[in-house]
């Protein structure tokens, strides 16, 4: 299935993960945040999370500076 991921295109496999979703563009293991159609989804619920084709999804992730 085709989702966006960060505004670009990504084939995901057919019942995909926010989680998978976040693997596919970080390796960070802390201070990640992710959003399906502009709502937050608990890092907790990442797993259960499915997405559906044309979703997209929005990663974030922290970055310490000055």
């Amino acid at each position: 299935m085709r989702v966006i991921v960060n505004g670009k295109p990504r084939e995901l496999p057919d019942g995909a993960s926010v989680a998978e979703a976040v693997a596919a563009v970080t390796t960070a293991a802390s201070g990640v945040a992710a959003a399906v159609n502009d709502e937050v989804v608990r890092r907790s619920a990442w797993a259960a999370t499915e997405l559906r084709e044309a979703d997209r999804v929005e990663v974030l992730t922290a970055v310490q500076g000055g």
